[in-house]
Parts: structure tokens; sequence; C-alpha cells
């Protein structure tokens, strides 16, 4: 297992652990959102009522990654066991600009009164988006354009991993009740999580119904997925899988270090999502190459922010040596990335 620079080789199992357990943290298949009119007046109340329910689940949180595998659909697949890791987590909102939220979460990793800093995985949610990103398999993502009908009174929310490459993205519109909110999108392809990548290499592509559900005392993210082999040819259904993330507010001891993880990387983190953000913005289509291990794209680029952290270097020689790496390993409409 490729263990991060400056983690002891016990807080790198730790932090790979939490951060395998996580959901398929992967991108949309297509933009497959029912296109039927929006039948009810979204007024400003209901733009808040969304607002509010995105905003929630920031804050600090026990968490439950919670992954099994029930229906073999291939024959003679045995099931794996399940997967079930406990982690303890801080969501900060990083930019709220009315019609655009962004969350992220950052692990809190080993002793409870100083722990290690992970930074994990990032949530960004926009209203009536004009474009989505479509995983297409085997490292490659599109950007698809949506209808007013697809997108109007809609969010969508877009995932980002450790290093800040592009996951899944999904399209939904909020529905509220007295007891829950929850938003749900159409089906979508995304890559395989960091918990299977790591260890099989038996299926190509998950497809999942991502679910959100905001509650009283916390929050979940479910996931129905099916993993599906596309070497021979066509999609192949292997197995399906129900994963269930459960966010449990909580007031965390050691929380202080993920605000000075947070503090002393910030700047570095803005510069290495303004990249990603030009190519979502601009680009029809891009590739993203990575070994199951991180090891040739996620890991450098947060080694360089952990770098930055520890006083090794400033945060222009940390984008500098970031900017390297992404040029190296991601292309834009089929030319290598350029970092102007």
């Amino acid at each position: 297992m490729t263990k991060l620079r400056f983690m002891t080789l016990a807080t790198a199992s730790l932090a790979a652990a939490s951060l395998s357990a996580c959901a398929s943290t992967g991108a949309q298949h297509n933009a497959s959102f029912a296109e039927a009119p929006y039948t009810h007046s979204h007024l400003q109340a209901d733009l808040e009522a969304d607002r509010q329910a995105i905003l929630a689940m920031a804050g600090e949180y026990e968490v439950t990654f919670d992954f099994t595998e029930f229906l073999p659909i291939s024959a003679g697949y045995e099931l794996a066991d399940p997967k079930v890791t406990p982690a303890r987590e801080v969501v900060y909102v990083i930019a709220d600009d009315g019609d655009f939220i962004s969350l992220q979460h950052l692990l809190l990793v080993g002793d409870l009164e100083d722990p290690f800093v992970v930074k994990h995985w990032r949530q960004d949610w926009a209203y009536e988006p004009s474009r989505l990103m479509a995983y297409q398999g085997f490292g490659e993502w599109t950007m698809d354009v949506l209808s007013p009908d697809q997108s109007r009174g809609a969010w969508s929310q877009t995932v980002y991993q450790v290093d800040d490459s592009p996951r899944y993205a999904g399209i939904a519109r909020w529905e509220h009740a007295d007891e829950a909110s929850t938003w749900e999108p159409a089906r979508s392809w995304r890559p395989l999580p960091r918990r299977d990548a790591t260890t099989r290499d038996d299926y190509d592509v998950i497809e999942a119904v991502n679910r959100h559900t905001i509650l009283s005392w916390g929050w979940t993210h479910e996931q129905d997925n099916s993993k599906v082999v596309l070497r021979d040819g066509q999609a192949r259904e292997l197995v399906r899988e129900h994963g269930i993330n459960t966010y449990r507010r909580y007031d965390l001891e050691g929380d202080h270090a993920a605000q000075t993880y947070w503090d002393g990387t910030e700047a570095y983190w803005a510069d290495v999502r303004a990249v990603w953000d030009e190519i979502l913005e601009t680009a029809d289509r891009f590739t993203a190459e990575d070994d199951a291990e991180g090891s040739m794209l996620y890991m450098p680029v947060l080694n360089e922010g952990q770098a930055l952290l520890d006083g090794e270097q400033d945060a222009d020689t940390a984008f500098s040596h970031a900017a390297e790496v992404m040029e190296a390993q991601i292309t834009v409409d089929g030319a290598p990335l350029d970092v102007e």
C-alpha cells in the first residue's frame, strides 16, 4: 500500500482504511434526468429550503461507511465480505454564493486529541446548471449539456476525491418533508471506489443511485450500486451492493486539527480547484490517469499540500509541483493539460 509521505505506517493504514471505505468517491454515465415540465413554482422559499438542506451537511460527525454486496448477478459470483468502517469527519462550507455551495470533508485519523488530518472528498452543489459531468469508463469523462427542463428548479452535485480530481455528478430536485429532505438523481456511472480498486480487478464501473437524506440528527448518503463489467464489449452486471454512509452530529475531540490543516493549505487547494474548474467549464471531454493506489495523481498532489502544512515549501511552490503532476496525468479534449 502506498503511504502518505509524512505519515507513520500505522497512521497511513488508518487513513487508507477510512478512504477506501468511502462511497465510490466516482462520475455520471449520462445526464438522463426527467425532461417532464417543472410542474410547481420554485419560489424563493423553496430555493432557501434547498440551500438549508445542503448547508446542513456541514459540521462535525461520527461516521459509519457501510457497504454490503447482496445480490450476485453473474453466475457463480461469490459475494464479498461486507465492509464497515467508522470514521470522524469535519465538513466545512468553503463557498456559498447563493446558487453555488461547496462542502469540504476532512477526516480526523488516529489519536483523538491530536489527530492526523486527511483531506477527504468534496461536494459542489450548483443550482440550475447548464452542464453536467458524465463518466464514460476507463478514466474518461464528458461534459453533457442540460436542457432547461432538466435543470429548472434542480441542483447538481459534483463529487471530487482527495486531490480535487472529479469523480461523479448528478442532478435532481430536492424534496422536503417535515421529517427529512431528500435529493435523489438518476442512475449514473462512476469509477471504482478506492476500497475496491486496490483489492480487485473484476469489474470496470459502478452504476449507482446516489441518495442524500437530511435529518434532525445528521444525514445519510445512500448508494444503490451495480458493479458492471465493460471490457468484453458490452455492459454486464456482476453484482449489486447497498451502501450507506451515516453522518451523526457529534462534538469531536481534536477538531482544532481540521481547522489548522485547512488554514495552512487553503490557498494551495484553491489553486488546484481552479485548474479543475476551468476544465469542467470549458472542456467537452477529459481524462485523468491514475493507478489503484493513487500514486500517479492523487497521492503526489495530496502530499504537496502536506509539505506546505509542514513548512517545507510555500503555496506557490507546492502548486507548481502539483501542476507538473497534473499536466503529466490529465488530457483535455485530446491534448495534454497545460496549466498556465
